[in-house]
């Protein structure tokens, strides 16, 4: 992760949890902004969702979901995501789609990437030079 950090503090996650989450059937997410130009994201996985080998992979689907599509979040934010049940079998494309419309809905995503084509106003499709 370029721009973000890990979120390993106990009193950080815990004054998360008592900010407003944004919840589908997939993932829970608490947002909250810092004071620092970085995102520093920490992930939840139960012991309810099965052993460790199951929870260290939707661990690291989750960490992949997010590096992936880094450079569309604002910077100074921190983030927990919480995973629920349904995470464990999910397929990759669903949960890239569920945590980006949680960020959609928590307002930490930057705003062109927010409004549709992720192109800048002015310079829609001219991607290629324009020539």
């Amino acid at each position: 992760m370029k721009f973000s950090s890990s979120l390993k503090l106990n009193h950080i996650f815990r004054r998360l949890y008592h900010t407003n989450g944004q919840a589908n059937s997939y993932l829970v997410l608490y947002a909250r902004k810092n004071r620092t130009n970085t995102n520093r994201v920490g992930i939840t996985v139960s012991k309810k969702l099965g052993k460790a080998h199951v929870r260290n992979r939707v661990r690291r689907r989750l960490r992949e979901v997010y590096r992936l599509n880094e450079d569309k979040f604002q910077s100074g934010w921190d983030i927990v995501l919480v995973a629920r049940s349904r995470s464990v079998e999910a397929r990759f494309d669903k949960l890239t789609e569920n945590y980006l419309s949680l960020a959609q809905k928590a307002g930490i995503l930057k705003k062109e990437n927010a409004e549709g084509d992720g192109f800048p106003p002015g310079e829609a499709g001219t991607a290629n030079g324009g020539d």
